[in-house]
């Protein structure tokens, strides 16, 4: 007869098969969360760009199926709007001077961009969309703050959040998507701004005499030369509605 074992807090060994199969080495998978999942779609969007996002590919990026994302995110849209917020979240708001509002309002426009330029691909998903979140919002009153204690017109400074983010959004993507050359070559920017300079220099002097005595100019300035060119013409144009 077989003896009756007796209760032991000793834990009974695993079959030695099963040891062999490799599952008990397995690290178990982290939680899937949210930020997680933001976290991996940062990943696949600087590889890809904005057009590479998708929930299949940052599941993949995770190691799971996209059915498992959908428990954190509602779509690809709801995800592109929460990666926003996220790389917003990184841009430092200082508390809003009206004294200063004009110098305040470039620093944080060089910031973003900055900051755009570190995320490669997030500036294109702005596009086309109203991006919401808490990162956004606080972004939004302290631009609110700051224009309307300048004497801004409600009106102008409520507008002005679409002008500079449409602004943002389409220099970011410009800078992600690299400089073209027009003859489809893969070429060096500076072989590409000979490219240009020399047709614009083609140009008959009787019919294009002002692209002429602006060629250097034309061809002038690197990437953020030319984005805080913009925005000090853009910051110029709201001042003009002050006391209007």
């Amino acid at each position: 007869m077989f003896a009756m074992a007796t209760s032991s807090d000793t834990p009974i060994p695993e079959p030695p098969w099963k040891a062999r199969s490799g599952q008990r080495d397995r690290p178990a998978r982290a939680p899937l969360t949210r930020d997680a999942i933001v976290e991996a779609a940062l990943r696949v969007v600087g590889r890809e760009g904005a057009q590479g996002l998708s929930m299949r590919r940052v599941a993949e990026e995770l190691g799971t199926g996209p059915a498992s994302l959908y428990w954190h995110v509602a779509s690809k849209d709801e995800l592109a709007i929460l990666m926003i917020d996220r790389v917003v979240g990184e841009i430092e708001l200082p508390p809003p001077d009206p004294a200063r509002w004009q110098e305040q309002l470039k620093e944080f426009g060089v910031n973003a961009w900055r900051i755009f330029e570190r995320y490669p691909g997030v500036a294109g998903l702005t596009l086309g969309r109203i991006p919401i979140g808490p990162n956004l919002m606080r972004q939004l009153e302290w631009s609110l703050a700051l224009l309307r204690g300048a004497g801004i017109p409600d009106r102008i400074a409520a507008f002005s959040g679409d002008l500079f983010g449409l602004y943002l959004g389409a220099h970011g993507q410009e800078q992600t998507a690299g400089f073209q050359s027009p003859s489809g070559e893969e070429l060096p920017p500076e072989e590409i701004v000979r490219m240009i300079r020399g047709y614009f220099a083609s140009m008959p002097p009787d019919r294009f005499p002002n692209v002429l005595a602006t060629l250097d100019e034309l061809v002038a300035g690197g990437p953020q030369e030319r984005f805080e060119l913009g925005l000090d013409v853009l910051i110029r144009g709201l001042a003009s509605y002050i006391d209007r």
